[in-house]
């Protein structure tokens, strides 16, 4: 995806099958890819006598162009006119990458907006966002807690902030250390367990309530969807609260973006913005320094952060993703895009059409 060196998570040789089962004509591959994930190029060539290798330049001049992650903007303007981007977009937290994309005319569709008729995602690996960000949390709060294995501390207390998909995954793998072998050894040794409090947006607004809740949190996880990204969740100036031990998990890993009005800000005030390459800041960490002078980063706690907390473990994350798409193939590859119809008996056909940038922008009147 040429971006950081951990970012790795390329389509597996299934993927490519799928692709052609589904009817493509050619599957251009660019050269090299799946080589992080230790996959030989061979292996992919096996899986369709239509595939052919190319460029990236190549790649952008098809007439569908998938990959998980958003091409970098610099890019739009080498995929062809009305062809389809489907990728991760993030239309709510992006406002510049839906403009540019609408202004080109691409029929982009968000993958994290592949919704059923009830608003659940249909792709979507929220158990590996939840369990990998916890497991390495829990690593650190190992290094910053004086008496973690410690068979008279406490339990461990986790605020969630936000009861969501996510925020239910994150109950379950933060009860079990983020790490069954930890949890094992811990209970082995009659260490407490842990306790987990998820607050919900009706509470996050008290201030007093919340400040008194921090005051005992060891680790508190970001998991909110927030309808409005522009205001924060916690001001870093309630972080003070929290004991100097604690460690703070960005999962909504929402950015921060001044270039609009009102800017888009993080759930969690102060927290750098992380990536497969450095997803742990301790409170010296240049990155703080590095952020907006808008944004309060006076007080700090270790805090992890990272774009894609499912890219930790990339093979098994695009087995995830490549099974989910499969059953979209058929519609994308065989129905025109100005066709589709959110209305259709197909699941596949109304969710790609909700998810249609230019049907996205029409249903919010912009």
């Amino acid at each position: 995806m040429h971006r950081e060196a951990g970012e790795k998570r390329d389509f597996l040789p299934s993927f490519v099958a799928a692709l052609d089962a589904a009817g493509s004509e050619e599957i251009v591959v660019e050269k090299g890819y799946g080589s992080g994930m230790g996959i030989d190029e061979s292996t992919y060539a096996a899986a369709s006598s239509r595939l052919a290798w190319g460029d990236l330049g190549d790649c952008l001049q098809q007439d569908a162009v998938i990959q998980v992650r958003c091409l970098d903007e610099e890019h739009f303007e080498q995929l062809g006119t009305r062809s389809i981007l489907l990728s991760m977009l993030h239309y709510t937290t992006r406002p510049e990458r839906v403009r540019r994309l609408a202004e080109l005319g691409i029929h982009a569709i968000s993958m994290d907006g592949l919704i059923d008729d009830g608003g659940r995602r249909l792709v979507e690996n929220l158990a590996a966002v939840a369990g990998n960000g916890v497991e390495a949390t829990f690593v650190e709060l190992a290094k910053t807690h004086p008496a973690f294995d410690d068979p008279e501390r406490p339990p461990l207390r986790v605020t969630v902030l936000g009861s969501g998909a996510v925020g239910s995954h994150v109950v379950r793998s933060a009860s079990h250390y983020g790490d069954q072998q930890v949890r094992d050894a811990l209970v082995a040794k009659g260490v407490k367990g842990v306790e987990v409090v998820v607050v919900d947006y009706d509470l996050t607004g008290h201030e007093a309530y919340m400040r008194s809740l921090l005051s005992a949190t060891d680790l508190l996880v970001d998991a909110t969807q927030r309808l409005d990204s522009t205001v924060h969740v916690i001001p870093n100036r309630w972080l003070a609260s929290l004991p100097g031990h604690a460690v703070v998990l960005d999962l909504s890993v929402d950015p921060y973006n001044f270039s609009v009005n009102p800017p888009i800000v993080k759930g969690i005030e102060g927290l750098p913005q992380g990536s497969l390459d450095q997803f742990v800041f301790y409170p010296d960490d240049p990155a703080y320094e590095e952020l907006d002078s808008r944004i309060s980063t006076e007080h700090r706690r270790v805090a992890l952060s990272c774009y894609s907390w499912p890219g930790r473990r990339p093979r098994e994350c695009m087995e995830v993703y490549g099974a989910q798409l499969e059953p979209f193939l058929d519609v994308l590859l065989n129905k025109p895009a100005d066709t589709w119809d959110s209305k259709s008996a197909s699941l596949y056909e109304r969710a790609l059409a909700r998810a249609e940038l230019g049907r996205w922008l029409e249903v919010r009147g912009a």
